[in-house]
């Protein structure tokens, strides 16, 4: 039952913003009495939590999954961070980025839903660190490469420009080359 007030709640969520999406209306959506949804979640912060637990894991699982489908060697798989997104931000439920825009609703620095957004953005930092450290490339070009992500992000929701994400792998590539240059 809750699985299926999450995959509403977070359709919702994603698509029109945390605020503006009323508990009614995910019951409704998800077609459950509004006590199974009260047993499963004992407020709307409690979903809003539980939510974006599930969108993290889901879509670190997903990057990974791109990213370590493709290219074998470590330097190959940094790039393909913005292929992955490329594919994202084409894809027809490409909202911008969940975490992004939730932070943006809430203005309180100390408030789950900007804690859980960087954590998110911590753990996509650290993958990002991660892979970089594989590939031998500095510590500040793995900072570089996540701002280039998440400026990517951004501007292909903000500004709708769908090709953001080749333009940061460009600059990324330019990075990396420069790092592998001097040494």
């Amino acid at each position: 039952m809750d699985s299926v007030i999450l995959d509403h709640a977070l359709r919702l969520f994603y698509r029109e913003g945390i605020r503006s999406t009323g508990v009614d209306r995910i019951i409704a959506e998800a077609g459950v009495a509004g006590m199974s949804f009260y047993r499963n979640f004992k407020s709307k912060d409690g979903l809003v939590a539980a939510v974006l637990k599930r969108r993290d894991e889901a879509w670190m699982a997903w990057l990974t999954g791109v990213v370590e489908a493709g290219e074998a060697s470590p330097a190959g798989r940094v790039a393909r961070i913005f292929d992955a997104l490329d594919q994202w931000f084409k894809g027809p439920d490409f909202h911008g980025c969940m975490f992004i825009n939730a932070a943006g609703e809430f203005a309180d620095p100390a408030c789950t839903v900007r804690r859980a957004a960087a954590a998110h953005k911590e753990r996509l930092k650290s993958y990002m660190g991660g892979l970089c450290r594989s590939a031998g490339l500095a510590s500040e070009i793995a900072d570089m490469l996540f701002l280039l992500a998440e400026g990517a992000i951004v501007a292909a929701f903000v500004q709708g420009d769908l090709g953001a994400a080749g333009t940061a792998g460009k600059a990324a590539a330019l990075l990396i080359r420069a790092q592998t240059s001097q040494e």
